[in-house]
């Protein structure tokens, strides 16, 4: 009788289940909550993020941005794509912050150097003159200078860079790319940020990162 009840008691656990499976699935719809960009997903799963150090809603995400790419699957890298259309800004000097950025990021600093950054620009609005200026800021936040100037002009930083511009200019012909932040999960879907719930902004998009990872998984 009790192995009976347990058979019963099973069958009916196993629709619900179903049911919560397929409501955490339907969440988020596609052409709402996200588009499709591209037929097939990257060879590695990553989420990138198209931004730029001028812009005021790239500096208000910025926190979050950090936050997501530490609570990323394993084998998930976040990425940061730093674009050069800002009016803000010349095309020249905003290309010298990608490289700077991409600097402190091989030395592991990303995340220390992309806030102070944010911070010169936002909080302390002190604008980037020149090159010399986006220099003693690195220098203030322990980069090495003679290792930095030599990394400014090696062929690798710049070919990174430019490798940016390439992605942006890519995504922009295609008027995918029409404002910052925007990210791209897997180089196939693109979420659309504005129709997540500001109330649980975070969370949100923390839940629709990890499902369209699963998509193609």
């Amino acid at each position: 009788m009790k192995k009976l009840l347990s058979v019963f008691a099973l069958s009916l656990m196993l629709p619900l289940a179903a049911c919560a499976e397929t409501e955490s699935k339907s969440k988020f719809e596609l052409g709402k909550h996200y588009e499709v960009i591209a037929e097939q997903p990257t060879a590695k799963p990553e989420v990138k993020e198209f931004f730029s150090f001028y812009c005021g809603g790239c500096n208000a995400f910025e926190p979050i941005a950090q936050s997501i790419a530490k609570k990323l699957p394993e084998g998930t890298e976040f990425k940061k794509v730093h674009v050069d259309f800002i009016r803000a800004a010349t095309p020249e000097m905003q290309n010298a912050l990608s490289r700077a950025y991409l600097i402190a990021k091989s030395q592991g600093k990303g995340n220390q150097i992309a806030t102070a950054i944010f911070n010169q620009i936002h909080v302390s609005r002190v604008p980037f003159s020149n090159e010399n200026d986006i220099r003693s800021l690195m220098l203030i936040n322990d980069i090495d200078g003679e290792t930095y100037d030599k990394a400014m002009k090696s062929f690798s930083v710049r070919g990174a860079a430019n490798q940016m511009k390439k992605e942006q200019d890519e995504l922009s012909n295609r008027r995918i790319l029409t404002g910052v932040p925007m990210l791209v999960v897997n180089g196939k879907y693109k979420i659309k940020n504005e129709a997540l719930d500001a109330r649980n902004y975070e969370q949100e998009m923390q839940q629709l990162i990890d499902y369209l990872l699963q998509k193609d998984a």
